[in-house]
Parts: structure tokens; sequence; C-alpha cells
């Protein structure tokens, strides 16, 4: 591994959040924090790629020590902290707001976020959304569709029980929308991101902004949104608890899951000797 990485400074460690280098109480874990500071110590570059929103994000910022852009809303932002702004962003288009509605009318026990770079609407709740805010500690703000102003869309996110999942799917497969994409990244999440959007693509735009062409991209996950991001990367690699899609993709699955320091483990073999 270390052979395949001969300049530790010229590689790029990107991992996704929740599922990845998050455990399940969405505390950062000290084995994994200390293997991070380790890495870039050693000239490592270090950042994430998640479908949280920049507001979700902020608890973390801290611990990260956080001085590379990352990517937001399963790729459709790119986002520079430092100058407090996005290198690259990527709307829904407005009619969103029908796709969402005609959800919303057909199966009424779906919640929905409608997630802006300063806000986070929720136009309709349940049980599932109600948990989701708390563990994410953000404040959203609630309100009629009608109510929410147009513009600035950057993903939709549909809250749900697992068993709901297979009927709002197939709805939205039946209607067949076009002019948006659909990613699964979770067992209760269904996202509405713009067309084109994805970790995978964000992470090419990401090179490109960067001036990555000579390093080697190391790229983490575990469901659904993370497939295209690790396929895009020289290393793509999976954690334990990673779908089985994932694993499939990934050119090295992890021994540990993300409850057990699997961001210390995959640094701990890119460091090895």
């Amino acid at each position: 591994m270390r052979k395949f990485f001969n300049d530790v400074s010229k590689t790029l460690l990107i991992t996704d959040l929740d599922g990845t280098l998050l455990p399940s109480d969405k505390t950062l874990s000290e084995i994994d924090l200390e293997a991070i500071r380790e890495y870039r110590k050693l000239g490592g570059n270090f950042t994430i790629a998640t479908g949280r929103t920049l507001q979700s994000v902020q608890c973390y910022f801290d611990e990260l020590e956080l001085d590379m852009p990352f990517i937001l809303y399963n790729g459709a932002i790119i986002y520079d902290l430092q100058q407090e702004k996005s290198l690259f962003e990527k709307e829904l288009p407005l009619s969103t707001r029908d796709i969402v509605c005609e959800v919303l009318k057909e199966i009424p026990e779906v919640a929905c976020e409608i997630l802006t770079l300063e806000s986070i609407y929720i136009p309709q709740n349940n049980e599932v959304e109600d948990r989701h805010i708390k563990l994410c500690k953000v404040n959203p703000i609630y309100a009629k569709l009608d109510e929410i102003p147009d513009g600035g869309w950057l993903k939709v996110l549909f809250a749900m029980e697992p068993d709901i999942m297979p009927k709002l799917v197939k709805f939205i497969e039946f209607k067949g929308y076009n002019e948006v994409d659909f990613v699964k990244s979770a067992n209760i999440f269904y996202e509405v991101l713009p067309k084109g959007s994805s970790k995978g693509n964000a992470l090419k735009e990401y090179s490109r902004l960067m001036d990555l062409e000579n390093y080697k991209i190391i790229a983490v996950g575990d469901y659904h949104n993370d497939i295209e991001m690790i396929d895009a990367a020289d290393l793509g690699v999976a954690t334990a608890n990673a779908q089985t899609e994932v694993k499939k993709v990934a050119d090295l699955v992890l021994s540990k899951t993300n409850n057990e320091g699997a961001i210390a483990e995959l640094i701990g073999k890119l460091l090895s000797t």
C-alpha cells in the first residue's frame, strides 16, 4: 500500500461522514481523529464528502480542523470554509417544487426536507425526521410548501420508515421525473439532487479546481450515494459495514466498521511500511 502512495503529501483522503467516519452516535472517535492528525502531520491531505448540509457539518469543524474545501449535499456543492463561499454549486430546477408536492400528496407518511445553503425547510414531518433533526443538531424552519422561497434548492430529502421506501421508489419510477436525479442514502432516506450531481462527479470537479492531477485520491464510503465517488478515486475503499453494492466497486474493503475505527484502520494501512 505504502509503495503505491510513496509520497503522502501527494495524496488526498476524502471520506463520507455518516456510516463511515461517524459512529452510530455521531460523535467522532478519538482513534479516528488521532489517525487523521498523524496522516496530516506527515503531509497527507484530508477532507470530507457528505450528503449533509453546511449547517449540519458545522459541529465537526473544530475537531476535524478542515483546511481544504469539502463536498456537501451529495455533490451539489463544493464549499471552501476559509473563504466562506461555494467553489462549485448546482441547484435543483424550479419544477422540483411540483415533484415534492406530488410525492407528499401521494405518500403522506413521508417527511421532507428542502435544503438550501442557508436553511433547512420542513414542509412535512414524521418521527423519522424528528429523530434525524435531533441527531444532526440543526434548527430547521417548519413551513408549508408554498411558503418556501423559490431558487437555491440544493437537495430534497424524503425521510420515512424502511417499509415505506419501496412505495416511494415505485411512485417516483412510475412518474418518470427526468429533470432531476435520485439517490438512496440510507434505508430511511431518498434524495432528490440536481441533474448530474453525485459525489463522484463532484470529486472530479474538486480534482480540477484544486489541481490534483498528480495526486492519488483515496475515497471511503459505505452507502449507495458513495459508489460513484469510490469508483472515481485512485483507491476506492468500503468500510466493513458498507452495503454489498459498495463493496463490489471498492478496491479495498476494510475489516472494521464505522463504530470500530474504520478510518484509523485505513490510515494505518496507508502509512505502514
